[in-house]
């Protein structure tokens, strides 16, 4: 690789490669070695204050692989007729990751669903983790994560929840702000009205874009 970051254990540097060479297989002839390498450590960076580091290699890849496919949707070397949909709210533990959750698993591969905070959390709210478990939605291996600038350009609908004035505003994109309480340190009796919430907004939404829920 042409550098990595700093404060890197040597596993990690290991796993960092490993995944370069994947994305390097996959976005073959989309972008350079070089290109795809810079997103990747400055994706890892962005990551470092996950709480379990071990899993920070893979997640970079995840992000990476976002970021990238967003800035070739931008630079129309992918063209799709998938709507993008991002949900945003400020740590990306609790409310935007259920949003997530409750799209992937209600529109399958006919929406491309991302999320982001402005300012991440180490983890996934616990609580937010069990309350999506019990409707049968696995989050756990998600990771808080910021938004970025060629992500925020290529989505066609921002959803936000609670991060006021820090969600940023693209001109042209759709805006939705969802007023939803806050499940940050609340118990899981607490999240799921919260859940069950997001979980009505979403079906109204993938109405609004002409996708019929899975279940």
């Amino acid at each position: 690789m042409t550098r990595s970051p700093s404060g890197m254990t040597v596993e990690e540097i290991r796993s960092v490669r490993s995944v370069s060479a994947q994305l390097q297989r996959d976005l073959y002839g989309i972008f350079s070695v070089e290109t795809i390498e810079r997103v990747l450590i400055d994706s890892f960076e962005r990551l470092a204050h996950a709480r379990i580091r071990t899993y920070v290699p893979l997640l970079a890849e995840r992000f990476a692989r976002d970021r990238l496919r967003a800035a070739a949707k931008i630079e129309g070397t992918i063209v799709t007729d998938t709507p993008t949909v991002l949900f945003l709210c400020v740590h990306n533990a609790g409310r935007s990751q259920m949003a997530a959750g409750w799209m992937r698993h209600l529109a399958g591969d006919r929406v491309e669903v991302l999320s982001g905070g402005s300012n991440p959390a180490s983890e996934v709210n616990p609580a937010a983790v069990e309350a999506m478990r019990e409707v049968g939605i696995d989050i756990a291996d998600q990771s808080p994560r910021p938004w970025t600038d060629e992500i925020l350009a290529a989505t066609d609908v921002v959803v936000t929840m609670g991060c006021g004035d820090a969600c940023p505003v693209v001109p042209g994109t759709r805006y939705l702000d969802w007023e939803l309480d806050d499940p940050a340190g609340k118990p899981v009796e607490a999240v799921r009205p919260v859940r069950d919430d997001i979980e009505r907004r979403v079906r109204t939404l993938l109405d609004d874009l002409n996708v019929t829920p899975v279940q």
